[in-house]
């Protein structure tokens, strides 16, 4: 996908979650959005360089929002919502193989309880329904593990995706890589061993689960390769 036209900084630092400070060359500091809820270890380093995306709406308190950071281990996309974006785009491409009897593709469907799947592909093969996670915790090695925080939502997906299961009825997990770093992937047992449990149980139960890695760039976003994916880091 294209990126709209990006503004480069440098961080200054991100609070409250959702707000960052950016300065501006020329030495301008404004504060920005941040669309990341989660911990965003690794990808916030003072002084790092970011690009901001600037929203025209005049009901915006912070028209800018936070989009890439360059880190240590490379060049990372910290706006977790445009994954779905990214990864719709390759089914319709057809980068992601194994797809090809599910041509019809809807986004934010609603179903199981309370959930909406984020794609669900059909056609005469019957149904898939699809989760994707955004990856940007990095670690020695090129391992990105998911979650980078205790997560009852992400739990709370895995048990959906595998409720739904069915002779003609798919679910797949799908990790978008969004840190360059990133080689292979893995549950993040250590910081929400629940998490990795309830994906083991779902994927014994025929939960599929595939790791991709975005190209990131400030001009695009898009699938280019599917990366190993392991349980465990040490695997």
């Amino acid at each position: 996908m294209q990126l709209p036209a990006l503004e480069e900084g440098r961080l200054l630092r991100r609070y409250k979650r959702f707000l960052a400070d950016v300065e501006l060359p020329g030495g301008r500091v404004l504060t920005a959005h941040c669309p990341n809820t989660g911990a965003m270890t690794g990808c916030t380093p003072e002084g790092g360089r970011v690009w901001l995306s600037r929203s025209d709406s005049k009901t915006r308190k912070y028209p800018h929002t936070w989009e890439l950071i360059e880190t240590p281990a490379g060049m990372a996309c910290i706006h977790s919502a445009r994954a779905n974006a990214v990864v719709r785009e390759g089914f319709e491409q057809g980068v992601l193989a194994g797809f090809e009897n599910y041509p019809e593709l809807r986004s934010e469907v609603k179903y199981g309880e309370g959930s909406r799947a984020d794609l669900l592909l059909e056609g005469s093969a019957g149904r898939v329904f699809v989760e994707v996670k955004s990856v940007t915790l990095w670690r020695e090695g090129g391992v990105g593990a998911f979650p980078d925080a205790v997560s009852e939502r992400g739990r709370k997906h895995i048990r959906e995706l595998q409720s739904v299961l069915a002779p003609d009825t798919r679910s797949l997990l799908l990790f978008c890589v969004f840190h360059r770093g990133i080689e292979r992937v893995c549950a993040a047992g250590d910081i929400d061993p629940a998490y990795r449990d309830a994906l083991a149980q779902a994927m014994a139960a025929g939960l599929e689960v595939q790791a991709w890695r975005a190209e990131i760039s400030p001009g695009e976003l898009r699938l280019s390769e599917r990366l190993p994916f392991s349980l465990d880091q040490s695997r």
